[in-house]
């Protein structure tokens, strides 16, 4: 069995800067088309932005240490 490259469901290759251009426009297409979905961006990229912050402060003021992690080989591999 041969292995095959992954493709979209028209047969063209998406891999790359392509596929970032396509999944992009096809952003802005949804966001002029239907007005509900800027809402929808708004509302997620906030709460993506408030996750990562928060994430950020916890991890500046407590920072992993050594005795922190346990069995860091739990399959007992060099």
């Amino acid at each position: 069995m041969a292995a095959h490259s992954p493709r979209s469901s028209s047969g063209l290759p998406l891999r790359g800067a392509a596929g970032l251009i396509i999944a992009v426009g096809m952003v802005v297409v949804l966001l002029i088309t239907f007005p509900a979905y800027r809402w929808f961006l708004v509302i997620s990229a906030g709460i993506g932005v408030g996750v990562a912050l928060v994430l950020f402060v916890w991890h500046k003021l407590r920072p992993i240490r050594e005795e922190d992690v346990e069995n860091r080989r739990p399959l007992g591999l060099k």
